[in-house]
């Protein structure tokens, strides 16, 4: 299928302050690459660095064949923060509608807006405003905004951390339905169960100015259940994830 994202030799800070630096990195259509590092080391950088909003100082950034700024113009990219960033005088179904109101010709032949309302199970509140929502469900409505114009690559900086474990957990459950099976994914996480659980690869930052310290395959079944986190071969590399970052 080919690669989504190549950076290759990549530089990039603020200023003249570096923050990564000599970043070779590739990414397969319809992977699911979790991205994990001690704090400060660049993780929310990278994000920045494929989506275009950093320039590399050094190196190249290539997203589907063409560069971060004309991915982006394609709305090509999704993202989804820490932060669910709804718009607090729209309700569900108009947060949601957001990206194609802005891009009408985005408007393609998947599920509709009030389509992804019904698939993260919040049908009976579409019409609600983000006040009226939990700190999930609000998550659950960034998600789906980030997915309704379709993006090939979905980038995500720590989605789920604000939220309370039980929450968090069925979230995971339901994320890898939601980025489907063509769909490449950046998820940057400080959960390093969470990375393994979630991904096809786990690229670990160290250093400072920031490298590839490794990357560590996940080579298990889907669909994960939550019973593979006691699994001998999970908890190996969730060890061989945290001895990267030792």
């Amino acid at each position: 299928m080919g690669n989504a994202i190549e950076i290759r030799g990549a530089s990039a800070g603020y200023g003249k302050t570096p923050v990564l630096e000599d970043i070779d990195l590739t990414i397969a259509t319809g992977e699911v690459l979790a991205v994990v590092g001690r704090s400060g080391t660049g993780k929310t950088t990278l994000l920045r660095l494929i989506a275009g909003a950093v320039i590399p100082q050094r190196g190249e950034v290539r997203l589907i064949g063409a560069d971060p700024a004309a991915a982006r113009r394609a709305k090509r990219i999704g993202f989804v923060g820490q932060n669910a960033a709804l718009h607090p005088w729209r309700t569900v179904v108009q947060n949601i509608r957001l990206p194609l109101d802005v891009n009408p010709a985005d408007v393609e032949d998947g599920p509709t807006p009030e389509e992804w309302v019904a698939r993260i199970g919040l049908a009976a509140a579409a019409n609600a405003y983000p006040h009226q929502l939990s700190g999930g469900m609000r998550q659950r409505v960034a998600l789906a905004r980030s997915l309704v114009a379709d993006p090939a690559i979905l980038l995500m900086d720590e989605p789920l951390s604000s939220l309370d474990e039980l929450t968090r957990d069925d979230l995971r459950l339901e994320l890898v339905d939601f980025w489907g099976a063509t769909r490449t994914v950046v998820y940057v996480t400080h959960d390093i169960e969470e990375a393994v659980w979630l991904a096809d690869r786990v690229a670990v930052l160290g250093g400072h100015p920031a490298r590839i310290a490794g990357i560590v395959p996940v080579a298990l079944e889907r669909p994960r259940t939550p019973a593979l986190r006691r699994d001998a071969r999970f908890l190996d590399l969730v060890d061989a994830v945290r001895g990267l970052l030792a």
